[in-house]
């Protein structure tokens, strides 16, 4: 009886931490202005010119023996896409790109699949910075 009750408790605690994961093979999906050690050192939500670079880090699980791409995409235009071979159950993989200061707005990072289905889709602002673009004026 223990032991059953073990197993429920078990499937139920694994169920509840994968509802927390943005995707079922995704256990996080977040954006740095660095990785460090294999991990995002410092996670943003939104971003100004004033970073140049932007990284894109996902923890790929269950997908062993797949590619995974991510996929930059701004205004509607493919800007980059770098593929990945994942090699193992759980796979830390990371993205960067180089945002010039004239690229404000939306950013679209998809994460898509070797069937070209998109599995996860995460979206950054990137901002003028206002003091840097003044900066620009002045000097220019």
């Amino acid at each position: 009886m223990i032991k059953k009750l073990m197993v429920l408790l078990l499937v139920v605690w694994a169920q509840s931490v994968m509802a927390l994961w943005p995707h079922e093979n995704i256990s996080e999906a977040i954006f740095s202005t660095s990785i460090v050690d294999r991990q995002p050192a410092k996670i943003i939500t939104e971003a100004d010119d004033s970073l140049g670079k932007i990284y894109f880090f996902t923890n790929i699980r269950h997908l062993a023996g797949d590619k995974i791409m991510h996929r930059w995409i701004y205004k509607g235009k493919v800007k980059a896409e770098i593929s990945f071979d994942i090699k193992g159950d759980r796979w830390r993989v990371w993205s960067s790109k180089n945002i010039w200061h004239t690229w404000t707005g939306q950013w679209r990072v998809e994460v898509v699949n070797q069937n070209h289905e998109i599995l996860l889709v995460k979206i950054i602002n990137f901002e003028k910075n206002t003091a840097q673009e003044s900066a620009r004026k002045n000097n220019g």
